[in-house]
């Protein structure tokens, strides 16, 4: 196996009414980034950083560049990302985040 994709779902939070949970898309690719994991939001937002700062962020608060990521409570985590047309903040259940990366360490690049 090589490249991880993950469905999950997560609340984007914003001043207007909650849209409810709404579908992203985890990936990590170890051929493309053997260190970076990747966020497709719904929509053209796809954000990729260190698979290493989201493993930081599930235990306490970190941050490098457009993104953070800190837990909330003991179930929930918090992805913000920081762009041009402004901040996007989405929580997800830990669990699901803790499940991608479980599976990303198990991942082996594609030897050609």
């Amino acid at each position: 196996m090589s490249v991880v994709e993950q469905y999950a779902r997560a609340h984007i939070v914003t001043d207007e009414e909650d849209p409810g949970a709404v579908p992203v898309v985890l990936r990590y690719d170890p051929d493309r980034d053997p260190r970076s994991v990747r966020i497709g939001l719904p929509g053209p937002h796809e954000w990729t950083f260190s698979r290493a700062l989201l493993e930081r962020g599930l235990r306490a608060p970190a941050g490098t560049g457009d993104v953070r990521v800190w837990p909330c409570g003991r179930v929930q985590a918090v992805v913000e990302f920081h762009g041009d047309h402004g901040v996007e903040v989405v929580q997800f259940d830990s669990k699901a985040l803790l499940r991608f990366l479980r599976r990303t360490y198990t991942a082996e690049p594609v030897r050609g």
